[in-house]
């Protein structure tokens, strides 16, 4: 088992964890539809990325009373 040689300080190890945070999104408006998206990424909502359609979305799903 490992056993330390000397007592690492509360500064020394809070010195150490100094960039261990996390980061609050930072969300970028959709310029098709406007809703939120993360950047660089395809928008979510309607499937576009850089002012072009990458993936086709459907509006809405049929689906019959019994299958559902």
């Amino acid at each position: 088992m490992a056993v330390q040689q000397n007592k690492v300080s509360k500064s020394r190890r809070n010195n150490r964890r100094a960039h261990d945070s996390l980061v609050a999104a930072n969300p970028n408006e959709c310029p098709s539809c406007g809703e939120l998206k993360r950047p660089h990424h395809v928008c979510p909502s309607c499937g576009n990325y850089a002012d072009r359609e990458v993936i086709a979305m459907v509006d809405e799903v049929d689906l019959d009373e019994d299958a559902a």
